[in-house]
């Protein structure tokens, strides 16, 4: 160890440092004062937090149980059956850039939520750009009469609920109409009232087309089992942002962007491969655009 003064070693001795461990930043590496005084300052420092224990899951009570089905669950396994057995389903799926949706989102929803008492997520930008898309590609909202294709004059989006019971599809009528603060709001009221019980019958029938928003339960996507008498239904993703390429005065650039996956599960009897990307491309196109200041309804 480099040569130390008695004024350092008193202090180190005061300050209970060890000078061995201490590194000199003198002519030759002689330890001066300031060198001891941070390293008791260092010592003195409160230590790091350890990191939380992950709170553990809770075991359910069903563990090792043999439960009858409730009735709601008969009639939904009887339904996904019914639905797989009599139509020939198939899926697809896109990619949509929703950077300039969430740029909106996030001007606009603190005002929203003042004006209206709704919280603005996605699904209400979700559900219009697909209904409007639905007036355009009819043949994705309709249902099948034995040879016959019927083609409602609305587009009636039945939302999907998880609820403790199991899954409901209450009913937004006429959603082609609707601006997105009458959308957000009879989403988050409908299911509300789902969950608590207290819907009425008729607000669970005459869906045309079902949306599932499975990114709320952290989903990429997945593919939607269809609903009869319907012929398609949309699942949303989770939204998640990534690098992605854009163009920027004729060059390509790398930028944070936020993408979302749609995928459409559909009657193969009914609506072609081309119907289904045809509607898809259109939402697609409605939602990168953003250009949704005119349906805010506030």
């Amino acid at each position: 160890m480099a040569y130390v003064t008695p004024l350092v070693r008193r202090l180190a001795q005061q300050q209970g440092i060890d000078l061995s461990t201490v590194k000199g930043t003198g002519v030759g590496g002689r330890i001066r004062k300031e060198d001891v005084l941070k390293a008791a300052e260092a010592a003195a420092a409160p230590a790091a937090p350890a990191p939380a224990a992950p709170a553990p899951l809770e075991v359910s009570p069903l563990r090792g149980t043999t439960q009858p089905m409730s009735r709601l669950r008969k009639v939904l396994a009887e339904r996904a059956v019914a639905s797989m057995q009599s139509t020939a389903q198939l899926t697809s799926v896109i990619e949509v850039d929703v950077t300039k949706v969430a740029a909106f989102r996030d001007k606009v929803k603190g005002d929203f939520q003042a004006k209206t008492g709704d919280k603005l997520s996605f699904l209400p930008f979700f559900a219009l750009a697909a209904a409007e898309a639905l007036q355009a590609y009819p043949v994705v909202n309709s249902t099948v009469d034995g040879d016959q294709i019927v083609y409602p004059a609305t587009e009636n989006l039945s939302i999907a609920v998880d609820t403790e019971r199991g899954l409901l599809t209450p009913v937004l009528r006429d959603a082609a109409t609707k601006n997105l603060a009458q959308i957000a709001h009879e989403i988050a009221d409908l299911a509300a009232r789902t969950r608590d019980n207290k819907l009425k019958p008729d607000e669970l029938a005459g869906g045309t087309f079902t949306l599932t928003n499975t990114g709320s339960r952290g989903a990429l996507f997945d593919t939607p089992v269809v609903f009869l008498p319907q012929t398609a239904i949309l699942g949303t993703g989770v939204v998640v942002k990534r690098p992605g390429i854009v163009t920027v005065d004729g060059k390509d650039a790398i930028s944070v962007r936020s993408y979302v996956y749609l995928a459409l599960s559909y009657d193969h009897r009914v609506i072609d491969g081309a119907d289904a990307a045809r509607f898809l491309g259109a939402v697609k196109t409605r939602l990168e655009a953003a250009d949704f200041e005119g349906q805010l309804g506030i």
